[in-house]
């Protein structure tokens, strides 16, 4: 077998290795995260929080429930249109896209075990999950402002 032949098959057998890592990695549910306290009005919620690449690409898939003021907040380093599916997720959640300043840019619901893409209505660099309805039920909006640490002021 030529050096070049070799290479490609070894490249191939890495690939298939990492492949089926990830697919190892997800298969259940990741443990719960660190959490930080968010105030949003008069609420308190207990955000895990989801910040490396494989916490993200995790989230709440395979869970089969959450706290009813609790959630999970995505931390990205950069602002970014952000979207978010429900492939392996359980729960039925509303997700709230946040501006730096902790202000809700928009929201939407999200159906289990959905492919549909939810997206933020801008650039973003943070987006809350809470449980379906929570903040309809609150009668939080876009617009209102969230505080906690990972927010700037």
């Amino acid at each position: 077998m030529t050096s070049i032949k070799r290479l490609a098959v070894l490249a191939l057998v890495g690939f298939v290795g990492l492949v089926s890592l990830g697919a190892q990695a997800q298969s259940g549910p990741q443990p719960k995260l660190p959490t930080t306290p968010l105030t949003i009005g008069i609420h308190v919620v207990q955000a895990e929080l989801a910040v490396t690449p494989e916490q993200q690409a995790t989230g709440m898939m395979f869970r089969t429930r959450m706290g009813t003021n609790e959630g999970m907040l995505f931390v990205n380093d950069d602002a970014g249109v952000r979207c978010f599916w429900m492939r392996n997720t359980l729960v039925p959640l509303t997700i709230a896209f946040i501006a730096d300043d902790g202000t809700i840019v928009n929201t939407a619901d999200m159906e289990p075990r959905s492919e549909k893409s939810h997206c933020s209505a801008q650039p973003v660099r943070f987006a809350l999950e809470m449980n379906l309805g929570w903040f309809a039920k609150r009668g939080i909006k876009p617009g209102a402002k969230i505080s906690g640490k990972p927010f700037r002021r």
